[in-house]
């Protein structure tokens, strides 16, 4: 019996609820797999443009004890078009470009049922929780499905995603009904009900992914995609499956740190700029931090993207060394019996189409353009594209000790980077290295967050973009910590809402 008070885990997510959910799990009896997944699931319902039924995901599994292993299940998005011959594939609908203002920066994203790619985020739920979760799926479902129900008030965060992504979610009538639903955007404190969702997250707990790939609801949004030009066909969905993924491992500072591996983008990212960072003793100085992002940013060429695929490339690439929103979030647990979950996951910037009568909001994966730098619907169908996520964990003589991740598409390399220094190289807690202000490197400019000297950065010849406030450009960072004596903490994004919880037995 667990004495009263002690300490089973902590969990952090991109919205207090969905930590709460998450944190329930524990108590519950589930382990830090279950965690993550009870917090994923009420996200669909408490972050709706960033995750859902209709996205894909990676997470980064590490089971206890010496003997135990890493594991990365791949769930992202693939590229449809399974069965359609190139002459009706020309004929697809046009992506629709939606300009975004974060206020200090600008982004296009593209939309409709042409930017729409086969989701993943049914099954990995599925597999993640038959082969690590201790907790029966209805169980873990079932707080999504009531919040889904009776409704989230809208915290700031979410409203100005809402905000921010008005054109989006206006677009379609299905879409406005539930974010407009009186003609006019919903506001921060008003209530955002899903009952669709909710049915959808039910049939999830109670009949597994399947009726997602071969029963009514694969049939139905096959049929809404196909009358208006969207390229997901029924043979996309049945083809459609879970891989497992050995991780990047990287030395830094004496500690292992494990991501995602290709076809991904950002991890390989990642690992090698904590390599070149390794080669340097002391914290790095936000000079040094630049110059390896920017080193890092000139190995993403057209012949590094072509060559993900390759499953020699991450061997070539790390050499035997081991600007935009992006609507995505991520969620990290970890529990004293050592199990440890990272896992990010990612609606795009949602794409408006919502299926009726399956609670799925479809990800537009084929109209970002951070995942198709050389051009929309270049990959073949069937390809998983080249997410920048990053789930990510440390672990120190085979005990995990962080688990992180970030939403924010190429910032999320930089704020995984990033919250890695903080915790290692300046010793600070899981909260407080997430609180610590950010820069990004892209396209010949330093973008920086109050509290970056950005006179050191200037005098050393960059050209800066400053920023009036800490802001979701850079990235929406959760973390689950455990110290040298085995006390947890967690830290949740501000930028972005997040909140983490350190869970106690009753």
């Amino acid at each position: 019996m667990t004495a009263p008070g002690t300490q089973l885990g902590v969990v952090a997510a991109g919205h207090p609820l969905s930590a709460r959910a998450g944190a329930d799990a524990l108590l519950a009896g589930g382990n830090a797999v279950d965690a993550a997944l009870g917090a994923m699931l009420a996200s669909f319902a408490c972050e709706p443009l960033l995750t859902g039924l209709g996205a894909g995901g990676y997470m980064l599994v590490s089971s206890p004890g010496r003997g135990g292993g890493v594991t990365l299940l791949d769930f992202f998005v693939e590229a449809p078009g399974r069965g359609i011959p190139p002459s009706q594939a020309a004929e697809r609908s046009e992506l629709i470009p939606v300009p975004v203002s974060f206020g200090d920066a600008v982004q296009t994203f593209h939309v409709g049922e042409a930017s729409v790619g086969t989701f993943g985020m049914p099954a990995g739920v599925c597999e993640a929780a038959r082969r690590f979760g201790r907790l029966p799926l209805p169980q873990l479902v079932a707080p999504a499905a009531r919040l889904a129900r009776e409704g989230v008030p809208l915290n700031p965060q979410q409203a100005y995603i809402i905000e921010i992504l008005g054109a989006i979610v206006t677009s379609t009538p299905e879409a406005a009904a539930l974010f407009a639903p009186d003609g006019r955007l919903l506001r921060a404190g008003e209530r955002l009900r899903q009952p669709e969702l909710g049915d959808a997250l039910e049939r999830l707990g109670a009949d597994g992914a399947r009726p997602f790939y071969e029963g009514d609801i694969a049939g139905a949004i096959v049929d809404w995609l196909a009358a208006r030009g969207g390229l997901v066909t029924g043979a996309d969905l049945r083809a459609y499956e879970v891989v497992d993924r050995a991780p990047v491992q990287v030395s830094y500072r004496g500690h292992d740190v494990l991501t995602n591996p290709p076809p991904s983008a950002g991890g390989i990212l990642i690992a090698r700029a904590l390599a070149r960072l390794d080669a340097v003793p002391g914290a790095p100085s936000v000079v040094q931090l630049v110059d390896v992002m920017e080193s890092t940013q000139n190995e993403r060429t057209p012949e590094f993207l072509a060559g993900l695929d390759d499953p020699e490339f991450l061997r070539a690439f790390l050499g035997g060394s081991a600007g935009r929103l992006g609507s995505t979030t991520h969620i990290a647990a970890l529990d004293r019996d050592g199990w440890a979950c990272s896992v990010t996951c990612s609606n795009g910037s949602a794409s408006g189409v919502i299926v009726p009568g399956t609670g799925v909001h479809l990800n537009n994966m084929l109209g970002e353009q951070d995942l198709n730098p050389l051009g929309f619907h270049r990959h073949p169908p069937g390809r998983r594209l080249p997410s920048m996520m990053s789930p990510t964990i440390v672990l120190s003589n085979s005990v995990a000790q962080l688990a992180v991740g970030s939403a924010g598409s190429n910032r999320i390399r930089s704020a995984v980077l990033q919250t890695i220094i903080r915790s290692i190289d300046d010793g600070l807690e899981a909260q407080a290295a997430i609180d610590a202000p950010r820069v990004h490197f892209e396209d010949d400019m330093v973008y920086a967050e109050p509290g970056i000297d950005v006179p050191a950065l200037e005098a050393a010849g960059r050209s800066v973009s400053p920023f009036r406030d800490r802001n979701l450009f850079f990235g929406g960072a959760q973390a689950a910590a455990m110290d040298g004596a085995g006390r947890f903490s967690g830290g949740g994004d501000p930028r972005r809402g997040g909140a983490a919880i350190v869970v106690h037995a009753a």
